[in-house]
């Protein structure tokens, strides 16, 4: 039996688009992955309409809460093969290292807490959100991990976060 890969998701209030991330990668990601989630500056709380969404698309968010990245960076930590930033920008953050192992992507994802607009274009936008979380992670679960030499997966999961052109 294939370990699981362990995937961190990163943002900077890890309160929405890590969240979304973690959440959905448990659902689809079954037993062959484990997700986390952390953010640079963590928010108190999750965003409630995230919270909301997922609910209502089926998701457990009995566990989920926003935390720190140091939380995966200490000897203690679980061993990560992936981490995946979701920042739309990196304003001037700078990641921890988690080791020459891991590989590491970025799949820019708009801020949900800079969406403006009305209740029904801020609901309309967490939809998309989660459209473009989902899409990506199931083309992701779906690669041949096993198979993929370093290089060959670090390209493709770079092409993942490149919304300028078709996924690989």
């Amino acid at each position: 039996m294939t370990p699981a890969f362990n995937v961190l998701f990163l943002c900077t209030h890890n309160s929405a688009r890590s969240l979304m991330a973690q959440t959905v990668l448990e659902k689809i990601g079954q037993d062959k992955f484990n997700s986390y989630s952390a953010g640079s500056h963590p928010a108190a709380t999750p965003m409630p309409e995230v919270i909301d969404k997922l609910r209502a698309l089926g998701h457990d968010t009995s566990g989920l809460h926003c935390k720190t990245w140091d939380t995966f960076s200490g000897l203690d930590a679980p061993r990560m093969d992936f981490v995946i930033a979701l920042c739309d920008t990196l304003e001037g953050q700078h990641c921890p290292d988690f080791g020459a192992n891991v590989l590491t992507a970025s799949w820019p994802l708009p801020d949900p807490w800079k969406f403006t607009g009305t209740p029904a274009e801020k609901a309309t936008m967490i939809n998309e959100l989660y459209g473009m979380v989902r899409r990506r992670l199931e083309i992701f679960v779906n690669l041949p991990h096993a198979s993929l030499d370093r290089l060959a997966m670090k390209q493709r999961l770079d092409a993942l976060g490149d919304s300028t052109r078709p996924p690989v």
